[in-house]
């Protein structure tokens, strides 16, 4: 652009004097704006000025002092030669005039002219201007040390900066070498972050300790060769302008330590986060305990182990994992408190301090050195987290503190999860004790039964089935279908069928025996723990004159049946027909007198009855209902088999009818005439 704007300059004397002027200006204005690039760090502005006597070239900054006689001198930068800093000596030799100039705005400029006259014989070189670094007061030399330009600055890394900021002071101190080492705590000793020049023997060196906070340390040095002595002043003018310079790159340090600090705290929020999902998959313990050491290698250690207290007060291994799976058996056999040769003494020791009072983690060296921290939960230890070293370095204190963090979630996730267990054992107990243990055998009688809970878990389900013999010929076959889930649930299926058995062995009447139990659930004053009841009083039949000891002249079964709002009952006939039977009565439990209906059915010798729950018809998949007409099919396919094959066949056909889990209990008893 230059050039282009120097075309007018040809005045017709060849390409001599005018391109060599041209070549001139375009040089010394490209060492002019490439100073204020390196140096200033901010936008600059070139003024262009043709007369017919000269040529007047104005660079403008907005750096902020005039320090261009200082950087003029040839330094090292970053361990290499530095190409600039030769504008101003070549402004001063090839110029007719230059200067330099501040406005009142701060912007600095530096402008040169050439004299586009004939070309006159060159005058004396003029001495060379005077060393003015040598004048420079402390102020000035601190301004020029510690300011970096915005626009600089924000472009720099951290190491960059301190790299400037010691390039500075050794050029400014004429030193030999300035480097700065930082301890950042992590246990990996003083690091060096920078260095400028080279040190040599037998001179003097002054630290000085950077002013940070724990757990950073550092030391900035500055090396004189040997017989560079100053003055007591001029002593202690360095000493505070090093001071000042330390105090500049412990900030930056600090800054780039904070800024690793805060990435490293963001990657441990979402590692943390990670591992509670994962924990909180699932409330099975050996789940909960496999898990632990999985989230924990190799991110905090090589191996990790844990062992969980049993009720007996023994420790036992629960999980263990490690980053190479050739040196779990050797590890599994050092650490299994019951193989062999079982616990090393250090380990036992270890143990035993964090089984009676551990709250803070404990450092132990066999089999390799590693930390023990223990699994505490409602103020009592139920485990011990083991987390061997990392690969080639020993805990950090970072890694001491997030490990026992994991161990926190762990140990809370696993009494969770015990908890839950022993919850669940109460439950499936309550739910196996409002069933019957086993079914009776009689001559005659073929009785089979299934159950399917909704739920494995903590939820007790309302549904139950009781098969009572009340004398040598006859049994109550009773199944029903409480309101909810649940302990309530359990409770009162618990008093409807211990109500209903009391009641028929004092010879109550079936329909009697109903409705008394009606007035007992009303007085309990829960209009919400309603009951849906299937009753029968099966009868061995026998013909007149016949022997009536048990197991002879059998020809088949007697039953009464009452319904008290309970889905009817499928009789399935030994000639491969089936029906529903019964009719519909009120509910027990919701008002104070009921409506019931003893229907009489006889039960050929073949024939199976089948009671169950409405978990069974209103089976769904999508809109869609298993239904009764499909029962009836299963049931009519089932004619003439063994009363556990109709039960089967009902129970398989309705787990094929939808993938989706059963959304409600289902309970089946079926009672068959012997052929």
């Amino acid at each position: 652009m230059l050039q282009e704007a120097l075309r007018p300059l040809d005045l017709g004397g060849g390409d001599g004097a005018d391109g060599d002027l041209v070549d001139t200006v375009v040089l010394l204005a490209s060492e002019l704006c490439e100073n204020a690039v390196l140096h200033a760090g901010t936008e600059f502005e070139v003024a262009l000025t043709v007369t017919e006597d000269e040529v007047t070239v104005a660079v403008t900054d907005r750096g902020a002092g005039p320090l261009e006689l200082h950087l003029a001198q040839p330094r090292q930068r970053y361990g290499r030669a530095a190409s600039h800093g030769r504008g101003l000596a070549l402004v001063q030799r090839l110029a007719t005039t230059w200067g330099t100039r501040h406005e009142s705005d701060g912007r600095h400029v530096i402008w040169f002219s050439l004299s586009n006259g004939p070309v006159m014989a060159a005058p004396p070189t003029p001495p060379a201007p005077p060393d003015t670094e040598r004048v420079w007061s402390t102020a000035e030399q601190a301004r020029w040390l510690l300011h970096v330009p915005s626009a600089l600055g924000d472009r720099l890394e951290p190491a960059e900066l301190v790299a400037e900021l010691i390039r500075r002071l050794r050029e400014l101190l004429d030193a030999d070498c300035v480097d700065v080492e930082v301890d950042e705590g992590d246990g990996n000793g003083p690091q060096e972050i920078a260095r400028d020049g080279a040190g040599r023997d037998g001179g003097t060196v002054v630290e000085i300790r950077l002013p940070m906070t724990a757990p950073l340390r550092g030391v900035l040095r500055v090396a004189h060769r040997p017989g560079a002595q100053a003055p007591g002043v001029e002593v202690d003018r360095r000493r505070d302008l090093t001071e000042l310079i330390a105090s500049r790159v412990a900030m930056a340090v600090e800054s780039k330590w904070l800024r690793g600090v805060d990435q490293r705290r963001r990657a441990w929020m979402t590692y943390l986060a990670e591992t509670s999902e994962l924990l909180g998959q699932s409330l099975d313990v050996e789940l909960a305990v496999a898990v632990v050491p999985q989230v924990v290698v190799p991110r905090l250690g090589r191996w990790c182990a844990v062992h969980l207290m049993e009720p007996s007060g023994r420790l036992r291994l629960a999980a263990l994992t490690h980053a190479d799976e050739t040196k779990l058996p050797e590890l599994r056999g050092v650490l299994d408190p019951d193989g062999t040769p079982g616990l090393p003494a250090e380990l036992r020791t270890r143990f035993a301090e964090l089984v009676r009072d551990g709250t803070a983690p404990v450092r132990f060296a066999v089999p390799t050195d590693g930390i023990a921290l223990p699994l505490r939960a409602r103020g009592r230890t139920i485990g011990i987290l083991l987390v061997g070293r990392p690969e080639g370095r020993p805990h950090s204190p970072e890694d001491v503190v997030l490990a026992g963090d994991i161990a926190r979630r762990a140990a809370l996730t696993i009494h969770n999860a015990q908890s839950t267990g022993a919850h669940v054992a109460v439950s499936q107990a309550l739910q196996q004790a409002l069933l019957p243990r086993a079914l009776p055998m009689a001559p005659g009688l073929d009785f089979a039964a299934e159950y399917l809970p909704a739920s494995t878990g903590s939820d007790v389900g309302g549904d139950f089935y009781d098969v009572l013999t009340v004398d040598m010929s006859r049994w109550l076959v009773s199944i029903g279908d409480v309101c909810g889930k649940g302990a309530r649930a359990a409770a009162r299926t618990g008093l409807v069928r211990d109500v209903l058995r009391v009641l028929i062995r004092d010879g109550r009447p079936l329909p009697r025996a109903i409705e008394m139990l009606n007035q007992v659930m009303i007085e309990a004053g829960d209009p919400l723990q309603f009951c849906t009841i299937a009753a029968a009083m099966v009868s061995r039949r026998r013909p007149v004159g016949v022997d009536s000891s048990p197991g002879t002249g059998r020809t088949g079964l007697d039953v009464e049946l009452v319904l008290a709002g309970h889905v009817q009952p499928v009789l399935v006939r030994a000639d491969g027909t089936a029906e529903l039977i019964g009719q519909f009565g009120t509910a027990v439990g919701l008002v104070p007198t009921i409506r019931l209906e003893c229907t009489p059915h006889r039960l050929a010798p073949g024939d199976t009855l089948l009671v169950y729950t409405d978990g069974v018809t209103e089976r769904r998949r999508g809109r869609e209902q298993f239904g009764s007409e499909r029962l009836l099919d299963v049931a009519t396919g089932a004619a003439g088999r063994p009363a556990r094959q109709v039960v089967a066949a009902v129970r398989e056909a309705v787990e094929r009818f939808s993938a989706d889990p059963l959304n409600d209990d289902v309970a089946l008893l079926a009672v068959r005439a012997a052929p």
